[in-house]
């Protein structure tokens, strides 16, 4: 997995504008640890303490406390022909802190460990309808599968510091699924029905469960593992459902309530096909998993949404004309609904996630097509389209990544827990 760790400036002061000795302290190894972790190549303490303006004694007290923590290794210095004693650069540790990424989908739960590094270290899936499934029993299957995941973890000498839950719907204040319409949940408190089942240790600062709506964990993924550069792009997941998650400038846009996203809804046929939302025409009716597995002939396979579209890509790949014919009416589709928001946001940049990934092959070439017909500066300023940089996995990963970037943002949680720091709630 690629790992690109955005540095951010941070300012931190007391209400009389002077910086408290422990303020500073927290500050001094956020800034060091953000700089560890957006360097291209290990960076020594020497050079550490030039990028950042801190005195080399500031950084290697610093650098002590980090390691002592599980944040931060050294690397192996490089082969070095002149004289003296090279320089070893610095790593985020690959056995301490992890995060736990959970998904509930239509027909699949997942549960993805992340190290702080930002390798994948564990995902697993379990396949199942939960459509008739309650949400309570729906979420004791996931807890069962979380609980694999966290004991994997433990054998790897990881720590989980946190949980962030991907769900296909919308997530209201505290976790609360006001409507997941393909789940048939509405008004579901997630964290209530998941409180008698430990996701995580406890650490200052980290939520230890954090419900989002699927397709803005995939974007914030995406954000930090897609190339760099990426600052502005629309990113579609593409399920059952089909959710977008939005990022403005490299923050995730989410709206006045939270809500943003729901691309999926945007009518291409505003007296089409009836949808489960109430409407009619709905995107996802037309270039939804269901909708091309049945333009495809394949609507009674019964595949899960993780394998229907490599089955669909395999298809395609050799040739099969109702294949490529499914794919080409889902981008067509597909490519309506994004030239809007193109034209409407401005963006440069379309990432096609979920199950769209592995189909982008197909679908990008009718989604440039419609942009390029639609959108009022394609001819000047053309818009790019292209697949995930985490693929199928994008939900569930980008949760996970979620938790270790509050370590990497705030390290003094963590270092509170090992002992290396006073505990925040107590200064």
């Amino acid at each position: 997995m690629i790992a690109v760790w955005q540095c951010q400036g941070v300012t931190m002061a007391s209400s009389t504008g002077a910086v408290r000795q422990g303020s500073l302290r927290e500050l001094n190894l956020a800034v060091v640890l953000r700089r560890i972790a957006a360097a291209d190549h290990p960076p020594s303490r020497a050079a550490l303490a030039a990028g950042t303006g801190l005195t080399r004694a500031t950084v290697s007290a610093v650098v002590d406390d980090l390691i002592a923590g599980r944040l931060v290794v050294e690397a192996q210095p490089a082969p070095r022909a002149g004289a003296g004693r090279p320089a070893r650069g610095l790593v985020l540790a690959t056995d301490g802190p992890a995060g736990l990424g959970l998904e509930v989908n239509v027909d699949y739960l997942a549960a993805c460990v992340v190290d702080l590094s930002g390798a994948v270290r564990h995902h697993l899936v379990r396949r199942a309808d939960l459509r008739p499934v309650s949400p309570a029993a729906a979420l004791d299957r996931l807890a069962a599968l979380a609980a694999e995941a966290r004991a994997a973890a433990v054998r790897d000498g990881l720590t989980l510091a946190g949980a962030a839950l991907a769900v296909p719907g919308l997530v209201g204040d505290g976790g609360l699924v006001r409507l997941a319409p393909n789940l048939g949940w509405r008004d579901v408190d997630v964290p209530g029905l998941l409180a008698g089942h430990p996701l995580a240790e406890p650490v200052d600062g980290i939520p230890p469960l954090v419900v989002d709506n699927e397709a803005n964990l995939a974007a914030l993924g995406e954000l930090h593992a897609g190339p760099p550069g990426s600052a502005s792009f629309l990113h579609i997941s593409g399920e059952i459902g089909i959710g977008a998650g939005i990022v403005l400038d490299g923050a995730l846009y989410r709206g006045a309530r939270g809500w943003s996203g729901e691309i999926g809804h945007l009518p291409v046929h505003p007296e089409g096909r009836p949808c489960r939302c109430g409407g009619q025409g709905c995107l996802e009716r037309y270039a939804g998993q269901e909708a091309i597995l049945a333009a495809a002939g394949l609507a009674g396979a019964d595949l899960p949404a993780d394998t229907a579209a490599t089955r669909l890509a395999d298809l395609a790949r050799a040739g099969d004309p109702a294949t490529r014919a499914a794919l080409a009416e889902a981008g067509t589709a597909l490519g309506v609904a994004v030239a809007g928001v193109v034209n409407l946001l401005d963006l440069d940049t379309v990432v096609l996630g979920g199950g769209y990934a592995p189909l982008a092959p197909w679908l990008t070439p009718p989604v440039v097509a419609e942009i390029s017909q639609r959108v009022l500066t394609a001819a000047w300023a053309p818009v790019t389209v292209r697949p995930a940089a985490l693929g199928a996995q994008s939900a569930a990963v980008g949760g996970a990544a979620s938790v270790v970037r509050r370590i990497v943002d705030r390290p003094v949680g963590w270092l509170a827990r090992t002992g290396r720091f006073p505990s925040p709630s107590s200064a």
